[in-house]
C-alpha cells in the first residue's frame, strides 16, 4: 500500500540491503554494443542526425574561439544519458533515476565545480569581470557582486532541482489519475484513458526538453569561464 504520493519514487527492490533499482540506468549499455554490428537503419540515421545538430549548436554556444576538439561530446553524452533515463522512467515498473536529487546533483555539481575551478585558476580576471555587469554604477557594485555570487553558487542546485521536479510532477499526475480508475464510473473510463495517453505524450516531450535544457545550460555555463 502506498503510504504517500512520493513513495512511488522510493527505491524498493534490494538484495542484501543494496538497492538494485539504480541498475535501470545500465539497461541502455546492453543495447549500445549491438548497434555497431547492425546495418545503418532509419533509427540510427535519425539518432546520428540529432547528435550532429546538437554538436553544431553546442559548438556555436561555446564559441569557435575557445572550442577544443571533442569538447561538445561531453554535453552530447550528458544529453543522451538524461534523455535515456527520462524515457526509461515512462515504462511501467522501471525506476525513474532522474527524479532523484542523488542522480541530478551528481551530474550538475561536478560539472559546475570543474568549470569554476578551471575559470578561477586560468581566467581569474575574466571571472572577476563577470561579477560586475557592464555599466553598473559604482554605488551598486558591492550589491551586484553579492547577487552575482549567489546566483552563481545556486546554479548546480537549480539544474538538479529543475530536472528532478519536472520528472516528479508529471509522474505524480499520471499516478494520481491512474489511482482514480477503480473509483470512477465506466462511462468516464474512456476519458480517463485518453487523458492518460495525452499526459504520456506530454511527459515524452518533457523528457526531451529537460535533457536538452540541462545540456544547453551546462554548455552556457562552460562558455562563461573562457
Amino acid at each position: 500500500m502506498m503510504t504517500n504520493l512520493f513513495s512511488v519514487f522510493d527505491p524498493s527492490s534490494n538484495i542484501m540491503n543494496l538497492s538494485i533499482n539504480w541498475t535501470s540506468m545500465m539497461i541502455g549499455l546492453m543495447l549500445i554494443p549491438t548497434s555497431f554490428w547492425l546495418i545503418p537503419n532509419r533509427k540510427m540515421i535519425l539518432w546520428n542526425l540529432i547528435l550532429n545538430k546538437l554538436h553544431e549548436e553546442f559548438k556555436l554556444l561555446i564559441g569557435k574561439k575557445y572550442i577544443n576538439k571533442g569538447s561538445t561530446f561531453l554535453f552530447i553524452s550528458i544529453f543522451s544519458i538524461i534523455l535515456f533515463n527520462n524515457f526509461m522512467g515512462l515504462f511501467p515498473y522501471i525506476f525513474t533515476s532522474t527524479s532523484h536529487m542523488v542522480m541530478t546533483m551528481t551530474l550538475a555539481l561536478p560539472l559546475w565545480l570543474s568549470f569554476m575551478i578551471y575559470g578561477w585558476v586560468n581566467n581569474t580576471k575574466h571571472m572577476f569581470i563577470h561579477l560586475v555587469p557592464q555599466g553598473t554604477p559604482g554605488l551598486l557594485m558591492p550589491f551586484m557582486v553579492c547577487i552575482e555570487t549567489i546566483s552563481n553558487i545556486i546554479r548546480p542546485g537549480a539544474l538538479a532541482i529543475r530536472l528532478a521536479a519536472n520528472m516528479i510532477a508529471g509522474h505524480l499526475l499520471l499516478t494520481l489519475l491512474g489511482n482514480t480508475g477503480n473509483n470512477i464510473m465506466m462511462s468516464l473510463l474512456p476519458f480517463l484513458i485518453i487523458t492518460q495517453i495525452l499526459l504520456l505524450m506530454l511527459e515524452s516531450a518533457v523528457a526531451i526538453i529537460q535533457s536538452y535544457v540541462f545540456a544547453v545550460l551546462s554548455t552556457l555555463y562552460s562558455s562563461e569561464v573562457n
